[in-house]
């Protein structure tokens, strides 16, 4: 039986969707957009081309119709049930580019690769990237979740990020508009990121190919970065590091299903085959519990988790409300 039917709200898209350049399709499986490789079905999805075919399918999306807009899908969990009304994933083509646009500044689009755009500071000689080169995902959801690491995160690179509204208006924000914190931002609502600009700092070639290397090592030594995963599951507490918590509550190698911690790095929760994602938020929740119950921290979900449960299997939080 399928989760969701989209023929009728592609039939409501009305004439205007002849226009549209992208690819559009009706239940459409999301275990082929998350690096979980998991999850339900979206009822429709739509590839847009470039902004401008973004703007004009959001001109005729129903305005009582949820929209859901993902990348990568690097730290995104899409649970069971699916998601409901549209899902729009920015394409490679239109939005995955990122160059030197002189001034020490970068233009990306807002699914290219983080890694990208530290390889196109090294070709230019500008420092300040090197960080993007140990983080999995794209620039959409760095400038959304302040990505960082290694000694540096995405708020001190931002210049001014490019959006369009629900409605297919076209923004421009400031770096101070997103009020940025640990691992957040606060940007006005409903927007979808697009492309931005970064700026970094003159630095010499081999300091920067050396600082890269350094991430690189680091990730490949003590990350399971060949397995399904979506990097990071839990924010590092004030004063805590994620990973010692899980591993002092005795959360290493845990298993439900078929979702693990990993046992290389256990903040790291992995699909081993065929986990569905009831499988890995029952993990995620499961270790929650035990840390707050071993240390009293309560650990924060970095991976982002979207769509509905299955009924009857519906997962209730160990600790605060669904979204937290």
């Amino acid at each position: 039986m399928k989760q969701v039917d989209g023929e009728k709200l592609l039939a409501s898209l009305g004439e205007g969707v002849k226009e549209l350049r992208g690819r559009i399709s009706t239940d459409a499986p999301m275990d082929r957009a998350t690096w979980f490789q998991a999850g339900g079905m979206a009822e429709l999805l739509f590839h847009p081309h470039d902004e401008d075919d973004l703007i004009a399918f959001l001109k005729v999306l129903p305005e009582e119709v949820p929209l859901t807009v993902i990348g990568l899908g690097s730290n995104l969990l899409v649970r069971d049930g699916g998601i409901n009304g549209a899902v729009v994933r920015l394409s490679a083509k239109g939005f995955g580019q990122a160059e030197f646009i002189g001034d020490n500044r970068i233009r990306a689009g807002a699914i290219c690769p983080d890694k990208t755009i530290s390889a196109v500071a090294m070709d230019n000689a500008l420092g300040g990237f090197h960080f993007y080169y140990g983080i999995p995902g794209s620039i959409g959801g760095a400038l959304t979740m302040n990505a960082g690491a290694n000694g540096g995160e995405t708020s001190e690179r931002v210049v001014e990020i490019h959006a369009v509204d629900r409605k297919g208006n076209r923004h421009v924000l400031k770096n101070a508009d997103m009020a940025y914190s640990y691992r957040h931002s606060h940007p006005p609502e409903g927007l979808i990121f697009t492309h931005a600009v970064f700026e970094g700092f003159p630095e010499d070639k081999a300091k920067i190919r050396a600082d890269m290397d350094a991430v690189r090592h680091h990730r490949e030594t003590v990350q399971p970065i060949r397995e399904k995963t979506g990097g990071s599951t839990f924010k590092n507490p004030e004063g805590h590091s994620a990973w010692e918590l899980i591993d002092e509550a005795g959360c290493r190698g845990m298993m439900i299903g078929g979702a693990q911690m990993s046992s290389l790095h256990c903040n790291f929760m992995i699909n081993t085959g065929h986990a569905s994602a009831y499988d890995l938020e029952y993990l995620g929740e499961s270790v929650r519990q035990r840390v707050f119950e071993h240390s009293g921290v309560k650990l924060e979900w970095e991976i982002k988790r979207i769509g509905k449960f299955i009924p009857g299997r519906e997962i209730k939080p160990f600790l605060g409300t669904v979204t937290d």
